[in-house]
């Protein structure tokens, strides 16, 4: 009978632990970029000095996703080693006046046009874990071991992708990805995990609208 409630409950919350994720998107004129199939673009993601730093996993996730695109991405590390170090948390670019005085310096305009890299894309956000609650105790006792008990938290991931065109130095477009979701962790002998793949949907979703921006020329 216990079995059966546990398998009840499990099914009830596999059923609610969907990531509800949603786009909003600003390109003046719903204009489509155009981007030759020689070009490339770069993702970056924003950092302050070590205080804080997007997460590089999810802009690799993001990278990947345009990739399907039969666009060029230029790896970020790759991209950042070679204009070293005015990309690096305390020098790179906040504005676009910036970005104009650094790409006058033929060293970094140089190592831009061997690379080919036609837009800039800037991503900015986190995931971040709230509403913590319930508890999970486990024992090993003479007859064995096991847990007991039902915890549950709330993710959200929200990024910020801007997208800066390096052939006239202008901001072609903004996207934002809201994702959030419930997981659980139920302790039934042994601690069963119920995921909500909120991080990876916002990727998901993100990676493939801003795909969508780019109209690629051949």
């Amino acid at each position: 009978m216990k079995k059966s409630i546990l398998l009840i409950s499990m099914a009830a919350l596999l059923g609610g632990c969907g990531a509800t994720t949603s786009i909003d998107e600003y390109r003046p004129n719903n204009s489509v970029m155009e981007i030759n199939s020689d070009e490339s673009v770069v993702i970056l993601g924003r950092r302050d000095a070590g205080h804080y730093d997007t997460d590089r996993e999810f802009i690799s996730c993001v990278s990947g996703k345009m990739k399907g695109a039969d666009i060029g991405v230029v790896p970020e590390q790759q991209f950042i080693d070679s204009i070293y170090p005015w990309f690096e948390p305390r020098t790179a670019p906040k504005g676009l006046k910036r970005l104009t005085r650094l790409m006058q310096d033929p060293d970094i305009k140089s190592q831009v046009d061997i690379q080919r890299i036609r837009y800039l894309v800037w991503l900015d956000g986190s995931t971040k874990t709230d509403n913590q609650g319930g508890s999970i105790s486990c024992a090993i006792g003479p007859g064995g071991g096991g847990c007991f008990g039902f915890a549950q938290w709330e993710k959200s991931s929200i990024y910020e992708a801007i997208v800066w065109d390096l052939s006239d130095f202008s901001e072609k477009g903004r996207l934002r990805v809201d994702s959030a979701g419930t997981s659980y962790l139920i302790g039934a002998v042994a601690p069963i995990p119920l995921l909500t793949p909120v991080k990876k949907d916002a990727c998901s979703s993100l990676g493939k609208q801003l795909k969508k921006f780019f109209s690629v020329q051949k």
